[in-house]
């Protein structure tokens, strides 16, 4: 009796291990597939359970997908490495498939998501490389969905970057395109495409508004798509949480502060009820930034309270944190009351620098409206105006001004170096004007006697005192690295490159240190930070890559090491550098 209980539960088991193992059906890899793509952006970890659903299937067609979708999901998640591990797994899988159309728009879509990955990690030139080698397999398939798609993908790349004008044009023929074709669509993919397409048309004429502030039609523009996204967006709650946050921000720039009011009470109802804590971080300070414009000062004291509260709980609005403690000390200086005041101001103060870079980036963003450039100046002045009030005590007062007069010195020497930075950095970009000019209008050349061969020395038998044609040949073979651009490979050491020109590394270091007046190390470091001096200069994509992009880009192990040498070149950050060509 046992024996054949056994032999029953074996078999079950055997059955179910079977259908686990088996493929899934086309119908299920479609439904499955549909819902990777609509939840990716608004649950991560639900897309996540359809890709591994998928996963579980043995077709190497449906393997392919599930890797490649989870390997964006994984970027979203902040781990590239599991994100490049699925990608490069994806495209095994693709490679067990047998050549068809099938095959080919499947990879496709890999290409997308591969473009998604790199666009989140800031790389927007890989992205958009990868979006248009994606595209040319989709037009050759006549595949209208995966065209609208990379269409909006390339859009987004052009808007990120600062190419407003392009995006919109781009955007509005692609909004066209998806009309045309909306019987290609299901009800769910075609509000999504709509939705998507209409949101970012209204981010880029609002943008493209913040860059021409004289042009207001550009506000309405920008109305008149939030409020199609809105239309469109249902059943996609980030977008419609996106889209009314940026409505709220168009009626207050148009002083219609009635609606504006109206929108942030309406984003806070829905972010409390469903938790959403960014969202309801930005509709609060948003609050208190309409009241503060119509003078409605208590009022406007109560929503950025209630923004510091979120953005401690949150650890993710640190500029809506910053900005309502600068309003705060506003508040309290017009109110006449110096130590709330003194308190906010000081808050902002100490929190200022750690934030200032990411001020820079986030100037485009949707919720700022506010030039924060001498935001700093205004709290000093508010600082310095309460000090003496607040404290009575004389000992208390010489202590402060001591340490308002080392504020100032400070101040005045972080200003100093600014400026000594800056000229440097000038300094450099007008001497690679000129090395670039000669090097499009070469001067013609000497000639040069031929170098004489190395012959074998004995490691044993140093004689430091190169001949003048041996110290030529080997500066010789070293410019010829350099134009080969050898030097940006990781393993460009100095054994590496005494092997490569058939010397020994005590005679390349004694030629590097009397020929360039420097160590075998600086003279690597400054060729690869020339180079990418350089890029930015001359390539307006290079810089919009992240430092740690920059960094591999030229062969350094991380992005630390890179930024101190470059800042020991430059006299700034790869950032600041940048941003300031």
């Amino acid at each position: 009796m046992r024996f054949t209980i056994s032999i029953l539960l074996l078999f079950i088991l055997n059955s179910v291990f079977a259908q686990q193992k088996n493929a899934l059906s086309q119908e299920e890899y479609i439904q499955l597939q549909a819902k990777i793509r609509l939840s990716a952006n608004s649950n991560i970890d639900s897309s996540f359970i359809y890709a591994q659903q998928l996963a579980k299937s043995n077709n190497n067609k449906h393997l392919a997908f599930a890797t490649a979708a989870m390997s964006y999901l994984y970027q979203l998640k902040g781990k590239p490495e599991k994100s490049k591990e699925n990608y490069i797994l994806a495209f095994k899988y693709l490679d067990k498939m047998p050549d068809s159309n099938d095959k080919i728009q499947l990879k496709s879509y890999l290409y997308n998501y591969g473009g998604l990955s790199e666009w989140k990690r800031g790389n927007f030139g890989k992205a958009l490389e990868i979006f248009h080698t994606g595209m040319k397999l989709s037009v050759a398939l006549q595949d209208i969905i995966q065209i609208a798609k990379f269409k909006g993908n390339i859009a987004l790349i052009n808007d990120k970057v600062g190419n407003y004008q392009l995006a919109i044009k781009n955007l509005r023929q692609l909004n066209d395109f998806v009309d045309q074709n909306e019987n290609v669509y299901n009800k769910e993919q075609f509000l999504n495409i709509k939705s998507n397409t209409n949101l970012t048309l209204g981010s880029s004429y609002e943008s493209y508004f913040m860059k021409n502030k004289n042009k207001r039609f550009l506000l309405d523009s920008a109305e008149y798509f939030y409020k199609k996204t809105v239309y469109y967006s249902e059943l996609f709650t980030d977008n419609k949480m996106v889209a009314k946050l940026s409505l709220g921000n168009i009626y207050s720039i148009k002083s219609d502060y009635a609606n504006a009011e109206k929108i942030y009470y309406d984003i806070i109802i829905f972010a409390q009820q469903n938790k959403l804590q960014d969202d309801l971080c930005v509709a609060n300070y948003n609050l208190g930034d309409i009241y503060f414009v119509q003078k409605k000062y208590r009022k406007a004291l109560v929503f950025f309270k209630k923004t510091d509260s979120i953005a401690a709980l949150s650890k993710a609005n640190e500029i809506d944190f910053l900005k309502s403690n600068y309003y705060q000390a506003k508040i309290y200086n017009i109110l006449k009351e110096p130590e709330l005041a003194y308190k906010h101001s000081k808050i902002y103060l100490n929190n200022y620098e750690k934030f200032e870079t990411k001020l820079d980036h986030d100037v485009l963003e949707v919720n700022l409206k506010l030039g924060l450039n001498d935001l700093d100046a205004e709290m000093l002045l508010i600082e310095e105006k309460y000090k003496y009030d607040v404290l009575w005590n004389k000992i208390l007062k010489a202590f402060y001004g001591v340490l308002v007069v080392g504020i100032i010195f400070l101040l005045i020497k972080n200003r100093k170096d600014k400026i000594k930075a800056r000229k440097k950095m000038n300094a450099l970009i007008e001497e690679f004007k000129i090395n670039l000019e000669k090097k499009n209008n070469p001067e013609p050349e000497l000639a040069v006697p031929e170098a004489i061969e190395d012959s074998p020395i004995k490691k044993e038998v140093v004689n430091l005192t190169l001949d003048e044609a041996k110290e030529n040949r080997i500066v010789e073979k070293l410019l010829a690295l350099e134009n080969k651009l050898e030097y940006l490979n990781a393993d460009f050491t100095l054994p590496y490159v005494a092997k490569k020109i058939k010397t020994n590394t005590t005679y390349l270091s004694y030629v590097v240190n009397k020929r360039f007046g420097k160590s075998f190390g600086e003279y690597s470091n400054e060729l690869k930070i020339n180079y990418v001096i350089n890029e930015m200069i001359t390539n307006h994509m290079y810089r919009k890559y992240s430092t740690q992009a920059i960094a591999e880009s030229v062969g350094f192990k991380n992005a630390v090491s890179f930024a101190k040498s470059f800042r020991k070149r430059t006299g700034v950050s790869p950032a600041q550098f940048a941003n300031n060509i």
